[in-house]
C-alpha cells in the first residue's frame, strides 16, 4: 500500500511539474519573440515613412539619405535593412550589393516564389513579420516588412532582417532557470513523498498493528480512533468492537472451562475417598471392578487437571520452569503402570539418563499422560507402550530433545493420523470425545514444542513430543521445584 501510494504521488507530481514546465518555456520563447517583433515593427515602420518620397520619385539623390540611415542603422544594431519598389527590386541598402536573397543565408522557407513570403505580404498590403516562434534551436533571422504607399496605393516595402542569436540566448538562459524551478519541486516534492504517504497511511498501520498483536495473542491492543480520515476511524472503531467481542468471548470460554475442571475437582476427590473406602466390603469378585471403578475416578481427575492447564494456557504470560524429561517420564510410567498391568499392557520407560528442558509447568506431565491413555485404550490386549527419552541434538535455541511414546497396537491409517490431533476428531470406533491430542498440541505450544504422528513398522503408532532444550547463557527459570539447575 505504501509502495502503491508512493507511486501514484510521484507519478503525479512528475506529470504536474512537465505539464507546467512545456507551457511555461512555450510562453517564454513567445513573448521574447513577440517583444523583438514590435521592436523591429516601429523600426520598419520608420524606415518605410523615410523611404516612401524616394521610391515614388525614383531620384537617386532622394534615396541617398535613407541609404545613409540604413547604414548607420546596420552598423549600430547590426541589422540587415533594405527598400524595395512594386516589383520587389531593391532600391537602397544597407550594405552595397545587398539583395533580398541574402538576408537570410540559409534560404527562405518559400524559396520556390519569386519574392519572400514576409515581402509578397507587404507589398499586397498587409504588414507582415514571422507568425512562428523564435526556438532556441533556429538560427535564421527574424524578418519584418512594412509596406510604403501613398493615397492607399502601396509602391513598395521596407525589410529588416534581425538576428536571434541573443534572443536564442536569452531564452536558453530563462528556460535553464525555469527548468532549475521545476526540477527543485519535483525533487522536493518527491522529498516529502515519503513523510507524507507515512502521514496519510499512518491510521492503517496502526489498524495493522493492532491486528497483529491481536493475532499474536495480544487481546487487549486496540486501534486510536481519534485522528484520521473518518472512513478509517469508523474501520477501527468497528476492529475495537470486534476485538472486544471476542476478548470477552475467550474469557467466558475460560473461565467455564476452569470453574467447571475446578468445581468437579472436589466432588470426584470426596468420590474417590468414599469408592476406596469400599474395598474392605467387597468380596474377590467385587475387587476388580473396584479397582476398575477407581481406575475411572483417577482418569477424570487427570481431565479436570487438563482443563484446568488448558484454561491456563490461554493466558498472554506462561511461567517457564526447568524440568527433567526423563525424570518426567519415569513418574507418568510409574503412574499409570497399575492401570496398563490390569489391561495387560506392558508400560516401560528408556533412553537418555537425563535431559533438561524448558516447558511451562506441568504440559510435559499432561502431553505423556494424553498419549500413553491412547495408547492403552485403542492398543488393545497386550500392547506394548515405550516412552523413550532421547539425546539432546545440538545446543541454545536450535537445541531439541525427543521424547517417543511407541506402541505396537493396531495403528492408524497415514490419513486418519494427520487428522488425530484436531479438536472433536475420532475414528469412528466410539470412545472418547477427540479432545485429547488437541489439548496436547495446545500445551506443547506454549513452550516452542510440537507433537508428529507416524506410523511404526511393522503396527502401531509412534508419537514424538519434540522439547526445546535448555538455553545456555539465557536467564535461568526456576524448575518445578522451586531452583534453578544447576549448570551441565
Amino acid at each position: 500500500m505504501h509502495r502503491r501510494v508512493v507511486t501514484v504521488y510521484v507519478s503525479l507530481l512528475v506529470v504536474a511539474c512537465l505539464a507546467l514546465a512545456f507551457p511555461l518555456c512555450g510562453n517564454i520563447a513567445a513573448r521574447g519573440t513577440s517583444d523583438m517583433v514590435l521592436d523591429r515593427i516601429n523600426d520598419t515602420a520608420r524606415f518605410a515613412g523615410l523611404a516612401e518620397p524616394g521610391v515614388l520619385s525614383g531620384s537617386e539623390g532622394a534615396l541617398s539619405g535613407l541609404v545613409s540611415e540604413l547604414t548607420v542603422y546596420e552598423q549600430v544594431y547590426g541589422i540587415t535593412a533594405v527598400v524595395v519598389d512594386r516589383d520587389g527590386e531593391v532600391v537602397a541598402a544597407s550594405r552595397p550589393g545587398l539583395s533580398l536573397a541574402d538576408l537570410d543565408p540559409e534560404g527562405w522557407p518559400d524559396s520556390e516564389e519569386p519574392l519572400p513570403g514576409p515581402v509578397r505580404g507587404a507589398l499586397a498590403g498587409n504588414r507582415r513579420a514571422t507568425d512562428s516562434v523564435v526556438w532556441p534551436w533556429q538560427e535564421g533571422p527574424l524578418i519584418v516588412a512594412e509596406p510604403i504607399g501613398s493615397s492607399g496605393e502601396v509602391v513598395g516595402a521596407a525589410v529588416t532582417a534581425s538576428p536571434t542569436s541573443a534572443l536564442r540566448r536569452a531564452t536558453l538562459g530563462q528556460w535553464f532557470v525555469a527548468w532549475l524551478v521545476v526540477t527543485a519541486l519535483m525533487v522536493a516534492g518527491i522529498a516529502v513523498a515519503g513523510p507524507l504517504t507515512r502521514w496519510i497511511l499512518r491510521p492503517i498501520d496502526d489498524l495493522d498493528e493492532a491486528t497483529r498483536a491481536v493475532s499474536g495473542g495480544s487481546l487487549d491492543t486496540r486501534v486510536r480512533t481519534a485522528a484520521g480520515p473518518e472512513e478509517l476511524r469508523r474501520l477501527g472503531e468497528s476492529f475495537n468492537q470486534m476485538a472486544d467481542t471476542i476478548t470477552s468471548m475467550l474469557e467466558s470460554q475460560r473461565t467455564f472451562v476452569a470453574y467447571a475442571g475446578h468445581q468437579v475437582r472436589n466432588p470426584l476427590a470426596a468420590l474417590r475417598l468414599r469408592v476406596g473406602g469400599l474395598a474392605r466390603h467387597l468380596g474377590d469378585e467385587g475387587l476388580r471392578e473396584h479397582g476398575l471403578a477407581l481406575d475411572e475416578v483417577d482418569r477424570l481427575t487427570r481431565i479436570c487437571d487438563s482443563l484446568l492447564t488448558l484454561a491456563q494456557a490461554e493466558d498472554a504470560e506462561h511461567s517457564m520452569v526447568w524440568e527433567d524429561a526423563r525424570e518426567v517420564a519415569e513418574l507418568r510410567v510409574a503412574a499409570w503402570g497399575p492401570i496398563a498391568e490390569r489391561a495387560g499392557a506392558v508400560l516401560e520407560c528408556s533412553g537418555a539418563e537425563s535431559a533438561m528442558v524448558r516447558c511451562v509447568e506441568g504440559t510435559l506431565d499432561q502431553a505423556l499422560d494424553a498419549l500413553i491413555d491412547n495408547a492403552l485404550k485403542f492398543g488393545g490386549a497386550g500392547v506394548r507402550i515405550t516412552v523413550h527419552v532421547g539425546e539432546p541434538v545440538g545446543e541454545g535455541e536450535d537445541g531439541h530433545l525427543d521424547v517417543h511414546v511407541v506402541d505396537d497396537g493396531p495403528g492408524l491409517p497415514d490419513d486418519q493420523l494427520a487428522q488425530a490431533t484436531r479438536a472433536y476428531w475420532r475414528d469412528g470406533g466410539g470412545g472418547g470425545s477427540g479432545l485429547g491430542l488437541s489439548i496436547v498440541v495446545t500445551l506443547l505450544e506454549l513452550q516452542g514444542a510440537s507433537l508428529d504422528l507416524t506410523s511404526r513398522e511393522p503396527n502401531g503408532i509412534d508419537a514424538r513430543l519434540r522439547l526445546r532444550l535448555a538455553e545456555h547463557g539465557a536467564d535461568e527459570p526456576e524448575t518445578a521445584t522451586g531452583r534453578a539447575p544447576d549448570a551441565p
